[in-house]
């Protein structure tokens, strides 16, 4: 497959590797549970509650600027050598000062890693900053005024994460007005783990560009025409939803369902290692499950391009590779 690969969805922390977390907890001498792990090396993970506990676990050891440099630049490389040409990853402000780093020190770090793959390989790439949706509206209110008061020109979204059934969007008005008023554009986590009406209710009340996985929408034909009529674009992850027991296979994906209904859908690992994937075999299942052409594939990554939270100058720029 020679597609050039865009990804929308990819968490910062969840894109860290158990090798990459044991190296973190040795080097920052943090003691990490055993069973975050699983026998054979890998992330322990059984549902969606069990992967948030073993991923705020694991986020322990990632400590440093050293750390989150790394970590970024080795995504982003890694990726780039698979075909990635822009990719855009949440970052969150809260687990950075929980281990003692001021939000500034943070950026600088993540800006350095990126810079760095970006000179290797000429992979583009944007941030979008994330309350977290269970830490509440105080929280996201302090999350969203940092994104208003240290603008950085790789920041450029805003979003929230988290449980989904914790609360109701209508409590992060305030982060996301904030947010809106900063210049950001912006994003939900929605309709993952709960149905139809978490869509609804944040397309109703924070008016995203964007939904975070957005797949359970599927279950209700009048807000899939609502989608496909607005043009919000669904960041759909399928190899996430498989992995904590959304659907069972590629093939019971909605993502080709909410296709055909003229929704404009994207593609995104999410958080690759806890769910053995990576963006470039998330193009590929997809393309083998519903059998579809490399002009279907370029089509897809078309649409994430278009959608992306980037300046005009670099989606032209980038645009350049789907008419080659």
């Amino acid at each position: 497959m020679n597609i050039p690969l865009v990804e929308l969805h990819c968490h910062i922390e969840g894109a860290a590797t158990p090798a990459f977390i044991r190296a973190c907890a040795r080097r920052n001498k943090v003691t990490l549970p055993d069973d975050i792990f699983t026998p054979d090396g890998a992330y322990a993970c059984d549902d969606f509650l069990h992967f948030l506990s073993v991923y705020v676990t694991a986020c322990r050891a990632i400590c440093t600027q050293e750390d989150y440099a790394e970590l970024v630049y080795g995504y982003f490389i890694n990726a780039a050598k698979k075909g990635l040409i822009y990719g855009e990853m949440f970052i969150s402000a809260d687990h950075p000062a929980d281990v003692g780093l001021s939000y500034s020190d943070f950026l600088d770090a993540i800006a350095q890693g990126y810079a760095k793959a970006h000179e290797e390989t000429g992979v583009e790439a944007r941030f979008i900053l994330t309350c977290i949706r269970n830490l509440g509206a105080e929280a996201a209110q302090k999350t969203a005024q940092l994104a208003h008061d240290f603008a950085h020109p790789l920041v450029t979204g805003f979003g929230m994460a988290g449980d989904e059934n914790y609360g109701h969007p209508a409590d992060f008005i305030r982060a996301f007005e904030c947010a809106r008023d900063a210049g950001l554009n912006l994003t939900v986590h929605a309709g993952e783990v709960c149905g139809p009406h978490s869509v609804r209710d944040c397309l109703n009340v924070l008016k995203p560009a964007r939904i975070g996985h957005g797949v359970r929408a599927i279950d209700d034909p009048a807000l899939v025409q609502r989608l496909a009529d607005e043009g919000i674009v669904l960041e759909v992850c399928p190899g996430s939803n498989i992995a904590l027991g959304v659907y069972d296979t590629y093939a019971q994906s909605p993502f080709m369902a909410l296709r055909d209904a003229g929704v404009r859908v994207a593609l995104g690992s999410d958080d690759p290692p806890y769910f053995h994937t990576d963006i470039a075999n998330e193009y590929a299942c997809v393309q083998q499950a519903f059998l579809l052409s490399d002009a279907d594939m370029r089509a897809i990554s078309r649409t994430g391009l278009e959608a992306a939270f980037c300046d005009e100058g670099t989606k032209a720029k980038l645009l350049s590779h789907f008419t080659q």
